[in-house]
């Protein structure tokens, strides 16, 4: 008898709830696989697997890899203070591939002969999909339902109910994603560049909660502990992005390219990721040259783009990795975190590496490590090209 054994990245949403009956229709044995990338509870792990045995799996699994995202995307993603459009930490796509890549785990383990995953034609996750698919289970056939019906996700709705399949809650609205890095919500308002998110989807600042400082622990560029308590990456992430959510801080709208050139707009809350990105940046001043953060810069920009259109296997980002790494031997210290209603501050960092040093030289004040006749001196020689230049200067 021929095996069809596949496995689907399962989310328990609407596309990937229409895609197990429409797959198990043709011919294949269905197996689910959630990947839990963070902020889900054990009730909403139960409610995928009873949405996935309800619609027609006959096996469903459950992959942990909170550690996994944090140990092989996020650090990079902190340590290269990586926001795309510069507002957007890469929630999703930080987590997608890291989906795919337990899915295939999965298909091995089991002996599948096929993977599926119930993203759409227009968007950004078949990508990053279909790529790590590939580079990682050539010889496994790829189905993807919606894509290839370029279904609408009324006619979606329509075949479950025909069925009589449960609907997942919200699947008329918008879709959301929810992982350790933040939560983004896509469709819906998000297609109207002028339309805001309803009110349903932020939390609104309590006026009446007074401001917090907290502090975060770094070693080598990885956040270890929050107010002195030692935590694992997941841990922490997970603790700061609780006290953010209490303040409403982190909620954003970001317009980009996506994948496959068109403009796409998303809504996102990740507090943990915009202050910890934000609190590292501030301890890398001190401690890190003007031209080491000049390249990490570029290289960091680089490194999100090709994260964000799927390409974490190409060679180039472990030599990126590589570069941050290295950079990274002196951000240990600490940095305070002003946490108020609506927003955050960097309040404070300290570093026993750090390069800003009150007993040689205070800006605009006093120095020790030069003359005033060396401060003229450099100041002329520095006016040089500049002067040059205006003498040959061209007239409008």
């Amino acid at each position: 008898m021929q095996n069809k054994t596949l496995c689907l990245a399962f989310s328990g949403g609407l596309d990937t709830s229409y895609c197990v009956p429409r797959l198990g229709e043709l011919g294949f044995t269905v197996h689910t696989v959630f990947v839990d990338t963070g902020a889900t509870t054990a009730e909403h792990r139960e409610a995928i697997r009873r949405q996935a045995m309800a619609v027609g799996a006959i096996e469903h699994h459950e992959v942990d890899a909170k550690t996994a995202v944090f140990d092989r995307f996020v650090r990079y993603l902190i340590q290269g203070n990586v926001l795309r459009g510069e507002v957007y930490p890469l929630s999703v796509a930080a987590e997608r591939t890291q989906q795919a890549i337990a899915v295939v785990e999965t298909a091995k383990a089991i002996g599948a002969v096929a993977v599926a995953h119930g993203s759409t034609g227009a968007g950004n996750d078949q990508i990053r999909f279909d790529i790590a698919f590939r580079v990682l289970a050539p010889d496994l056939t790829i189905e993807t339902p919606i894509r290839d019906q370029a279904l609408t996700r009324r006619r979606a709705i329509e075949y479950l109910e025909a069925r009589g399949f449960p609907i997942p809650a919200q699947a008329n609205t918008y879709s959301v994603n929810s992982g350790l890095w933040g939560t983004t919500w896509g469709g819906g308002w998000t297609h109207d560049t002028w339309a805001g998110p309803p009110d349903d989807l932020l939390e609104p600042p309590s006026a009446t909660r007074s401001p917090i400082e907290v502090v975060i622990e770094w070693v080598r560029g990885v956040p270890v502990a929050l107010d002195g308590v030692a935590l694992d990456g997941p841990g922490l992430i997970a603790s700061l992005g609780e006290l953010a959510a209490e303040f409403g801080v982190g909620h954003g709208i970001h317009v980009g390219e996506t994948t496959l050139g068109i403009k796409g707009r998303i809504g996102f809350e990740a507090g943990a990721a915009l202050v910890l990105i934000g609190a590292h940046r501030e301890l890398e001043k001190l401690v890190l040259t003007k031209w080491q953060t000049f390249w990490k810069d570029q290289l960091g920009r680089f490194y999100g783009d090709r994260l964000h259109e799927g390409q974490y296997f190409d060679p180039a980002l472990r030599d990126i990795e590589a570069l941050l790494t290295s950079s990274q031997q002196r951000v240990t210290g600490e940095t305070r975190v002003r946490l108020s209603p609506g927003r955050y501050l960097v309040t404070g960092a300290r570093s026993p590496h750090s390069m800003m040093d009150s007993s040689v030289a205070t800006y605009g004040e006093e120095q020790a490590l030069w003359s005033g006749d060396d401060a003229r001196a450099f100041a002329k020689i520095a006016s040089i090209p500049s002067v040059l230049a205006s003498r040959t200067a061209v007239g409008d």
